[in-house]
């Protein structure tokens, strides 16, 4: 019984996670040569969300990049763009009532059909990797999943979001 709990509660722990993670890179490129970034300021500055979920986003790239080891610089190897989509998803389930329906009923006994919507906010993040020496593309993590305004700690939700990204960094050659 134990472990039959044990299951259930992994199971709804990794099913709140809902983030869903992919990356992209350039297979050429020795990663192993960075050690320092700076945040590409045109490319921040263009994102279309509020100030403060750019700054949360920022200081958890940053967090999640220090605890690797890499070191903020003026004269970086890597420049980090970030960009953000976000889309209505509309949801949409039919349910007929009840009955046996066609082939158990000649007389095709059936209840009233129901259908309900609900609709839900899907943000996409993009966290690019440049590298600063020849401005080329090198890295690209993408995290997708649900966001909710009223979201109460959006900091710690931020943080998982750009810390699942960046798990793939640097990607394995």
């Amino acid at each position: 019984m134990k472990k039959i709990v044990l299951l259930l509660v992994f199971a709804l722990l990794f099913s709140c996670s809902s983030i869903r993670v992919y990356s992209d890179f350039d297979s050429s490129v020795d990663f192993s040569n960075y050690r320092s970034f700076a945040f590409l300021k045109e490319g921040v500055d263009q994102v279309e969300i509020s100030d403060l979920d750019k700054r949360r986003i920022l200081k958890a790239i940053d967090t999640v990049l220090v605890n690797k080891g890499y070191v903020k610089s003026e004269q970086p190897d890597l420049l980090i763009s970030i960009h953000t989509q976000a889309k209505e998803k509309v949801y949409i389930n039919s349910s007929a009532g009840w009955g046996w329906g066609w082939g158990w009923n000649p007389w095709f006994w059936g209840g009233p059909q129901t259908q309900t919507v609900s609709t839900r906010t899907e943000g996409t993040m993009y966290i690019d990797f440049i590298d600063a020496a020849n401005n080329q593309l090198v890295w690209q993590g993408i995290g997708k999943g649900g966001i909710r305004e009223n979201l109460k700690d959006r900091d710690q939700r931020i943080a998982t979001f750009v810390g699942e990204i960046l798990r793939h960094y640097p990607p394995e050659q």
